[in-house]
């Protein structure tokens, strides 16, 4: 027997804080608007001081990661989200500037659009029969019964932006690495609606503080 459903990836919290709740209440999350489901997650390299960077290149694409697939892409409002990003580093006091200079910080932006497709396995346990009566295991002259396993099947789908920070400034030369010193994820629904764009970034960089040029 087989059951194909799909999980998706809010329906997790959904689950998580509705175990709590009695089924007579309504659900605090069924009504909730675009723009209140969206999640901005902000992470950084504590060692970093970014006043100590001043220039920045933004490429004119964005990467769409696809699973294991990438590819550069300008459509939809991608042009819109990386002006506003421009937008808001300048704000904090840096410059953008073109790669050919040596900026001190490049800029990458991705559309994650990623899919999963998983199994799980529903064993049934044989002292289930103890029910009936049967004595569990050898409750039939010794025989055990066997137990196949049923499968469901899922699919977990996974949706964001993610924006990067890379150190250009003060490359790795032993391992040949750029650093990551700062990326946000924006999540939730309506994050690709152009109307969300300059919310979104808004929120990203009130998160973040700290990112500003010294002046």
């Amino acid at each position: 027997m087989k059951a194909v459903f799909q999980i998706l990836l809010w329906a997790g919290i959904g689950g998580a804080i509705g175990s709590g709740i009695s089924s007579c209440r309504p659900d605090p999350l069924e009504n909730l608007t675009p723009e209140e489901s969206q999640v901005f997650i902000t992470n950084r390299d504590r060692s970093v001081n970014f006043a100590n960077y001043q220039t920045f290149s933004l490429p004119d694409s964005v990467v769409e990661v696809s699973n294991d697939q990438q590819q550069l892409s300008m459509t939809g409002i991608e042009p819109q989200f990386l002006d506003r990003l421009a937008q808001q580093l300048t704000s904090r006091g840096y410059q953008r500037v073109s790669r050919s200079t040596n900026p001190d910080l490049g800029v990458a932006v991705m559309r994650i659009n990623n899919s999963y497709v998983g199994v799980t396995s529903m064993p049934f346990s044989p002292y289930y029969l103890d029910y009936w009566g049967y004595g569990g295991l050898g409750g039939w002259g010794g025989f055990s019964p066997y137990y196949p396993n049923y499968y469901s099947f899922y699919e977990v789908s996974d949706s964001y932006w993610l924006i990067q920070l890379i150190d250009l400034k003060n490359p790795n030369t032993t391992d040949r690495e750029l650093n990551v010193i700062w990326q946000a994820q924006i999540r939730g629904n309506g994050i690709y609606d152009a109307t969300s764009v300059d919310t979104m970034l808004s929120k990203v960089f009130e998160q973040s503080a700290y990112l500003r040029a010294n002046q």
